[in-house]
């Protein structure tokens, strides 16, 4: 269908009915169509379908166009097995708007389970209330009950996603969210003959819901993946796989974007393409200087924007990914490959796609030259400067840990009969039930959570020395619902400094509402007398998610410009499920543009 006109109104309608080469909600006249089994119809840009490729006005914004989670049985893996999906699609709906677009998104539940959707890495200014997270702006949409997500796109432009954040349904809950420039703007790269979002995710055999519930109540690990995705498709190393293997044909010297999305549950991955170079030129809709590469490292929660040239022999050529394991320790991960096809359109179908050689599991070198390459561009309307002086120190140590087993009748299955944790500053989060953060914020209501979180830990100590991996009492760590409360245009800097307990890891940790700089990043236990020395306070990266290098640290700076409470947490689901995050309350400003607005009528309740 083409991209919509600048600020035309972009409303994800889940229904189920499909209208031609669009799709179309639930509407007064209905749109005739052919009706498909099971939940599937998705996204239309305005009230009204296309005509010819026409854009038709759109109505106002009183539109209903209705959103729809269900199950859907899908056959992978030689098993059939039913998820939860958003219009009976794996990936859900890809969506495009414009900067300075309004986005629509009516949701209702007809699964099973309770359900919220984040829009991952949106700012939500002035919109806090469609942010997302469960228990932290909103109580979770019920079975049988709905939601009206209504935010503006503002000051963004590239990839982004969209996903569940409740429990583990983001597995199979997930879809693109795409930001084009305002018409009139240009892109500050060639202009590609197409862009191709590629999400990468992990596909489990067992219910991901008892995955997770079933590790919590025990106190070990839960279960991993049985294989990663690329685009909903395991590709064809895998086991009954053969016709499920993502394809994309190319034109010989012709330029493509690829949208490269970390959807996974819990695995960073490299990607590579056989005998094709990329060069990144945007990372969590943040445009990056020109950074040429043969792989690419992408942690969950992050979006990377690759240029791939098809500037090779006529062939047919693997993409493939695979773990990076930075744990090293001998703890289980998926070490299966997924991969996918890129044909020109005069290879010979039926050759066998070159293979590329993707770097070993445990390549930390490599993934962190990939990660440390990455400026944001300099000069020009992109440029954002970043905050000199900063109101706010954070040192916040952060890993996984232990709890102690004194619960009545519990299972203990972690290392030396504890259960597993996670923590930031030896605070393991634990969400309210009874009321979100942001309603008892707006509200003022005591006893959901206290402003106390720590800018430091409790303790200092050796962080990263593998010798105290299961040390008691360091390990051990308590539930507590602790936020940070800031003042309105107040400038954190935070160190993240990774803890060597249970094990070392790479930990991607994620900051609703707000973007962050990367001003550094290392290895070992920070020092601030040498390694500050080395920030870059230029251009560095924009991100909304960093990867904290495993057994080491990174440096990130933040405006806090947003009223409203955001959540901050490791992008790995296991660890979040185990307590790792904590969120900032971001009080008002003096002007309307920077006040939190009521609460929408419809807010789900507890």
């Amino acid at each position: 269908m083409g991209d919509p006109p600048s600020g035309w109104v972009r409303r994800l309608a889940i229904g189920s009915r499909r209208c031609g080469n669009g799709w179309a909600g639930k509407v007064v006249q209905p749109i005739l169509g052919r009706d498909f089994k099971g939940q599937v119809g998705v996204a239309t840009w305005s009230g009204r379908q296309t005509e010819g490729g026409r854009w038709l006005p759109a109505f106002g914004e009183g539109f209903q166009g209705y959103g729809l989670v269900g199950n859907l049985t899908l056959e992978r893996l030689c098993e059939k097995r039913v998820i939860t999906a958003v219009n009976g699609e794996l990936p859900g709906p890809i969506i495009r708007v414009r900067e300075g677009d309004t986005v629509i998104v009516h949701v209702i539940n007809q699964s099973p389970y309770n359900v919220t959707i984040h829009w991952h890495g949106v700012f939500q200014l002035q919109s806090a209330w469609a942010d997302g997270p469960e228990y932290i702006t909103q109580c979770p949409i019920v079975p049988g009950n709905n939601y009206t997500y209504k935010f503006n796109v503002t000051k963004q432009e590239g990839t982004l996603f969209w996903h569940a954040h409740f429990s583990w349904l983001r597995a199979t809950l997930y879809g693109a969210f795409i930001i084009l420039p305002k018409n009139g703007y240009s892109l500050p790269y060639a202009k590609p003959y197409k862009d191709v979002p590629i999400l990468l995710g992990e596909w489990f055999n067992g219910n991901v819901i008892d995955i997770i519930d079933e590790a919590i109540a025990s106190g070990g690990a839960p279960n991993i993946s049985d294989a990663f995705t690329i685009n909903g498709q395991p590709g064809d190393l895998y086991s009954c796989s053969k016709n499920q293997t993502y394809t994309l044909t190319v034109k010989a010297g012709k330029i493509y974007l690829l949208r490269i999305i970390n959807a996974a549950l819990n695995n960073e991955l490299f990607f590579k393409i056989a005998g094709h170079n990329l060069t990144v030129v945007g990372i969590d809709a943040s445009y990056t200087e020109p950074y040429h590469t043969d792989v690419i490292v992408i942690a969950p929660g992050q979006t990377v924007d690759a240029q791939l040239t098809a500037n090779q022999s006529s062939g047919r050529y693997y993409m493939a990914a695979h773990a990076y394991d930075s744990g090293g320790t001998g703890l289980a991960y998926d070490n299966t490959t997924t991969t996918g096809i890129i044909q020109y359109e005069e290879a010979n179908m039926s050759s066998v796609p070159e293979m590329p050689v993707l770097p070993a599991f445990n390549d930390t070198a490599t993934a962190h030259r990939f990660y440390t390459n990455l400026t944001s561009l300099k000069g020009g309307r992109h440029w954002i400067h970043m905050p000199q002086q900063c109101d706010t120190q954070m040192f916040v140590t952060e890993g996984l840990g232990l709890l102690p087993c004194d619960d009545t009748n519990a299972t203990c299955e972690g290392p030396n009969g504890n259960r597993f944790a996670a923590s930031l500053n030896n605070a393991s989060f634990e969400l309210p039930s009874t009321l979100s953060i942001l309603q008892a914020y707006y509200y003022n209501v005591s006893g959901i959570y206290t402003a106390d979180f720590p800018d430091q830990p409790p303790v200092e100590f050796d962080y990263t020395d593998t010798n105290l991996s299961l040390s008691v009492p360091l390990a051990l760590t308590s539930k507590v619902t602790r936020v940070k409360q800031l003042k309105y245009n107040e400038t954190v800097q935070m160190v993240l400094q990774n803890t060597a307990f249970v094990t070392t890891e790479n930990h991607p940790v994620h900051l609703h509402g707000m973007n962050f700089f990367v001003v550094a990043q290392g290895f070992g236990n920070y020092d601030s007398n040498t390694d500050g020395n080395n920030f870059n306070l230029v251009n560095p990266q924009q991100r909304n998610t960093i990867a904290v290098p495993v057994g080491g640290w990174a440096v990130i700076r933040f405006q806090a410009n947003n009223p409203g409470a955001w959540f901050m947490h490791c992008h790995l689901d296991a660890h979040l499920s185990w307590g790792f995050s904590t969120a900032f309350v971001v009080e008002n400003g003096p002007i309307a543009s920077s006040i939190l607005p009521p609460p929408p009528s419809d807010l789900p309740q507890c």
